[in-house]
C-alpha cells in the first residue's frame, strides 16, 4: 500500500519552503503532499530556477507513489507575502494553521505521517500566540504525551523536558513523568523502530549524578525509585549515568536510546556526532512525526546553499517507522 505523508515547510522566510521543493525532485516511494501556501512554493521555485509543478492535492484519492519534479499542496494562505530572510509576525498564523491542517490529516488517517520543516518560535511569540515547540503544539492537538527523541545514524537521545528554561528543569522531574516517558520511549522504539528489548539509558540531573547525594538528592529521592519499579516492570533501563561520561564508545554500542533531562544536556552531543544526518522524532503520538535537526537558517534563505540533508532523513525516517522498524 502506497503511503501518504504530509510536509510543512514552517517558518516562510526561512529555508524549510526551498528544501521542500528539492524534495520534490526526487523519487520517493510515498505520495508528498505539502501544506502550504502554492503561491510561495511558486514564488520560492522561480527564484531558485525549479521545475517543480505546485499542483492541487485531494486527499479523499488513494495515495499515490510520488511523481519527481511535481508537488501536491494543501493549500494554506499566508496573511502577507513573505520575503527571504525577514520574518514577519503577520505571517506566525500561517506557520500554525498549516501545521494544523497536516496534524489533522494525520489523526483523520488521511497522512500516515508528519514531516515539518523548521518554524521561529520567536517571531510566533511576537505574534501573540504562545508557542515552545512543534513538540508540544501537536501533543496538545493529539491529547497525548509525547517525547522528543534525536535519532542520528550512531546514537538516539530523547528528552524528558524540551523547550523549558533551565531553571524550571528540577522542577519539571517528576516521578509520574519520568516513568511515563521511559515507558513511551520504550514502546515507540518497539513498534515503531522494531527493537525488541530496547536497552535505555538514563543521564542524572546533577554533576556526577548527584555524587551519592553530596551534588543534589534528586537522583536518591526521585530517579531511582522510579527506575527501579520500571525494571521490575521489565524495562532494561542504566543509570542514573553522570552525563559527562554517559556517551562512551562503550555504552554507545551497548545503548538502544539515553533519555536525557534536558535539552542541552544531551543534544549537543547528538548534533556533534551527527548533524545533517539528525532526525527529531515525536514519540508518543498516534501517527508518526519526524522533522529536521535544523533552525531556519535566514542567512540562507533564498541563497540556494541550504543542505537538505536532514530533510531527506526526515522523510526516509517516516517511511521507515510507518513500516515498522528502521
Amino acid at each position: 500500500m502506497t503511503l501518504r505523508l504530509a510536509l510543512t515547510p514552517g517558518e516562510p522566510a526561512g529555508i524549510g519552503p526551498e528544501l521542500v521543493l528539492r524534495l520534490a525532485e526526487r523519487e520517493h516511494a510515498a505520495e508528498l503532499v505539502a501544506f502550504a501556501d502554492p503561491d510561495l512554493l511558486r514564488a520560492c521555485a522561480e527564484q531558485g530556477g525549479s521545475r517543480v509543478r505546485v499542483e492541487s492535492a485531494d486527499l479523499s484519492q488513494p495515495a499515490r507513489a510520488h511523481r519527481p519534479g511535481t508537488l501536491p499542496c494543501v493549500a494554506i494562505p499566508r496573511a502577507r507575502p513573505s520575503v527571504p530572510g525577514r520574518l514577519d509576525p503577520a505571517n506566525a498564523p500561517y506557520v500554525l494553521s498549516a501545521l494544523a491542517a497536516a496534524s489533522d490529516a494525520c489523526l483523520r488517517g488521511d497522512c500516515a505521517a508528519l514531516v515539518t520543516g523548521p518554524v521561529h518560535k520567536a517571531v510566533i511569540n511576537e505574534a501573540g500566540v504562545p508557542f515552545r515547540g512543534h513538540t508540544e503544539f501537536l501533543a496538545e492537538r493529539a491529547g497525548r504525551d509525547v517525547v522528543m527523541m534525536l535519532a542520528a545514524p550512531a546514537l538516539r537521545v530523547a528528552l524528558l523536558t524540551t523547550h523549558l528554561p533551565l531553571r524550571e528543569v528540577p522542577d519539571a522531574l517528576t516521578a509520574p513523568w519520568l516513568a511515563q516517558a521511559l515507558r513511551i520511549v520504550a514502546h515507540d522504539l518497539r513498534t515503531r523502530f522494531g527493537v525488541a528489548e530496547p536497552r535505555i539509558a538514563v543521564l542524572g540531573l546533577n554533576p556526577h549524578a548527584g555524587e551519592a547525594g553530596h551534588l543534589g538528592r534528586e537522583e536518591i529521592e526521585i530517579m531511582e525509585p522510579v527506575l527501579a519499579a520500571l525494571r521490575a516492570e521489565g524495562l532494561s533501563l542504566d543509570g542514573p549515568l553522570p552525563a559527562d561520561t554517559a556517551f562512551v564508545p562503550d555504552r554507545l554500542r551497548h545503548t538502544d536510546a539515553f533519555l536525557a533531562l534536558y535539552h542541552d544536556q544531551g543534544l549537543p552531543v547528538l548534533k556533534a556526532l551527527g548533524f545533517g544526518q539528525a532526525v527529531n522524532v515525536t514519540l508518543g503520538l498516534p501517527y508518526v512525526r519526524t522533522s529536521v535537526d535544523h533552525g531556519t537558517a535566514l542567512d540562507l534563505a533564498g541563497t540556494g546553499r541550504a543542505d537538505p540533508g536532514s530533510l531527506h532523513a526526515a522523510v526516509d525516517l517516516a517511511l521507515a517507522l510507518c513500516r515498522g522498524g528502521r
